[in-house]
């Protein structure tokens, strides 16, 4: 049975089919106009989150029926255009969930001048088919010895729910760090952009320096200085650390010389280091290109040594494809290089051989100084997804990865580009 009375946060997640039972996306979020006044806000429609993980935007009216796990259209044709939140709309999930607000509900004088955080929004469908906020779910502070009661009031009985007050710095992030728990960096970064200044900052403060880092690398260069400047400049150097040094070192090559010195001054000199050789370099050579932590081992490394190098998750599938032996120090800049060894020649041999016995000595390695074009014809000539960058003294300097060439070959506002099939939100 459709329902006419649901809340918000149930809705989060539930698939969304069209009329003949085809699955379009999922809810991600609910658009409000909130009012200044205490009128009940007008449900504009829902963020759906394509497979493609594009969000768009679907009118309420669409909506045929809510039911226990499914949304249902009554129209299989949407709008595909990346959603773009209006002035005078809100989010539910991401800006109204977590506000501070009064409850001044003569029926729960124990919450009266009590600051609460509202946990959920009830949203109604009238007899003209539109849908209201009429309910609010409102949670206390904890108090010794107690659990937090959750009570649901009459939207008319909240106050702290307009546009200003919600925009007011201080928020909570609680109900959007849940969301982002499990997803990937790149796919955090990109709701992270869709957010509100403000909302995106709360966020970004809230995370962990390591989460904050990888989601970081995900964003144009551009919003990357825009954030990393919201921060305290301690915790910014904090978060370089966290970074990989070819990215720390592309975001500083965007500061301007005497901040970007400031806070390389304030990293732990083993993190700062590799970054400042880094921008030694210009940032379209394979040395500005290259990070300079890839697998580097000895000879006397074996098979199942190296493989369990290989085995690291935090390396990305491309610096995983390969492996450098160098004598030592196997630290950048290293010993003399040797060669290298493929990931799939690894696979191949017995676990007790040495790597040292089994290099690649005929792929020429790269040399920091070559042009951004030059890296990209010698991945293509010899079908790498990771190369060796040595210098003239025969040093391993570091490696270049085809995700790393990819980023400086594509367009700046790569990211923001529809897809040539979009039409325009109804």
């Amino acid at each position: 049975m459709a329902a006419t009375r649901v809340y918000v946060a149930r809705l989060a997640g539930l698939a969304v089919l069209g009329p003949d039972g085809e699955s379009i996306g999922r809810i991600r979020d609910v658009v409000v106009a909130v009012r200044s006044d205490r009128q009940q806000p007008r449900v504009h429609g829902l963020v759906v989150e394509l497979p493609t993980r594009r969000r768009i935007f679907v009118p309420i009216l669409r909506i045929t029926a809510i039911e226990p796990g499914v949304v249902t259209l009554n129209t299989g044709t949407v709008s595909l255009r990346r959603f773009n939140q209006r002035p005078g709309e809100m989010l539910a999930l991401a800006q109204i969930v977590d506000s501070v607000v009064r409850v001044e509900d003569p029926d729960l004088p124990d919450l009266a001048d009590v600051d609460v955080h509202v946990v959920d929004l009830g949203i109604e469908q009238t007899r003209s088919r539109d849908w209201l906020v009429s309910r609010v779910a409102v949670r206390g502070h904890r108090r010794l010895g107690r659990r937090r009661t959750v009570h649901v009031v009459d939207w008319t009985m909240v106050s702290g729910l307009t546009p200003y007050e919600i925009g007011r710095p201080g928020q909570d992030v609680t109900q959007l760090l849940e969301q982002f728990e499990g997803m990937r960096a790149a796919d955090v970064a990109q709701q992270l952009r869709e957010l509100p200044e403000k909302r995106r900052i709360e966020v970004a403060v809230a995370l962990d320096d390591e989460r904050l880092a990888d989601v970081v690398q995900e964003l144009p260069d551009d919003e990357q200085v825009e954030l990393l400047g919201h921060l305290e400049v301690r915790r910014a150097a904090d978060v370089l650390e966290a970074m990989d040094p070819d990215d720390a070192a592309d975001l500083l090559g965007e500061l301007p010389e005497g901040e970007a010195e400031s806070l390389l001054a304030l990293m732990d000199p083993q993190e700062s280091e590799p970054v400042r050789r880094l921008l030694a370099h210009s940032p379209y050579s394979a040395g500005g290109l290259m990070t300079p932590k890839p697998i580097i081992l000895t000879p006397s490394t074996t098979v199942a040594e190296a493989l369990a190098r290989v085995r690291n998750p935090d390396l990305t599938p491309a610096l995983a494809s390969m492996v450098f032996v160098v004598r030592p120090p196997t630290a950048t800049p290293t010993g003399r290089y040797l060669g290298s060894v493929h990931i799939q020649q690894l696979l191949r041999e017995p676990p007790a051989h040495l790597v040292g016995g089994i290099l690649d000595t005929d792929l020429s390695p790269l040399r920091p100084d070559l042009p951004l074009a030059a890296v990209t014809r010698y991945f293509a000539t010899y079908n790498l997804v990771c190369g060796p960058v040595v210098d003239e003294e025969n040093h391993l300097l570091g490696a270049v990865s085809v995700d790393d060439v990819l980023d400086h070959l594509l367009p700046e506002d790569w990211r923001d580009q529809e897809e040539t099939d979009e039409r325009g939100r109804a």
